[in-house]
């Protein structure tokens, strides 16, 4: 269960009386929680009529090779390291900062793949 909204206690131990119900715009939805392995998405319709693509699954991610300025496609072996999640590293799941192994070397991610559909990331560590 995701928790939303205010907390219900105060400070001091009290508790805060709801001044009114949840409202529509206030909405949370479960993390996408992308994971290495087949390419899985979902287009979800945000508020103000825009579209964010949910990636749960993909194999490939964008890597930016500093030293000769390019981007490669590299496909993604595992997740190395995941500083938002003891348990993500060791569930292969991708988040923004991760740590990933990739066919060109380890590389950090940028962007936030749950929500935008697309992994990038930037070479941290050649492949020997």
């Amino acid at each position: 269960m995701i928790w939303q909204g205010r907390s219900r206690r105060k400070p001091t131990g009290g508790l805060y009386k709801p001044h009114r119900k949840k409202r529509k715009y206030e909405l949370g939805r479960e993390p996408a929680e992308t994971h290495v392995g087949e390419r899985k998405v979902k287009r979800v319709r945000v508020r103000g009529g825009n579209y964010k693509i949910k990636l749960f699954a993909d194999k490939y991610a964008n890597v930016y090779v500093p030293s000769e300025g390019k981007v490669v496609r590299a496909e993604i072996e595992s997740v190395v390291e995941n500083k938002a999640h003891m348990h993500y590293a060791r569930r292969n799941v991708i988040t923004k900062g991760a740590i990933i192994k990739t066919s060109v070397g380890l590389a950090k991610v940028t962007n936030r793949p749950s929500q935008e559909g697309v992994i990038n990331a930037v070479l941290i560590e050649q492949a020997s």
